[in-house]
């Protein structure tokens, strides 16, 4: 028995995963090249009041399109620490 519903709503979901993928793909691009840039100039690998401000942003922003901000701050955190293990080693670290 086919579901055309569930059908419909599961390609959905699946159009979204995908974009998901290109744009954290397209993130770490250039994050890449952040870490690159740090590297030869001698930056920490990580900036905490940065990292804290986007934090912040980004809970607001969950807040106003009423998605839970602990998930986002969870998964942006996620990110960043992905981010600052490649900046360290970029660095040699």
């Amino acid at each position: 028995m086919t579901d055309d519903v569930l059908k419909s709503y599961r390609k959905s979901i699946d159009n979204i995963d995908a974009a998901l993928v290109c744009l954290l793909a397209e993130r770490f691009k250039i994050t890449q090249a952040v870490g690159t840039y740090k590297a030869q100039t001698g930056l920490p690998a990580a900036d905490p009041g940065r990292e804290e401000a986007q934090i912040a942003r980004l809970r607001q922003l969950s807040e106003d399109a009423e998605l839970d901000p602990e998930f986002s701050e969870k998964f942006l955190r996620f990110i960043i620490d992905e981010v600052i293990r490649h900046h360290r080693a970029a660095a040699g670290g």
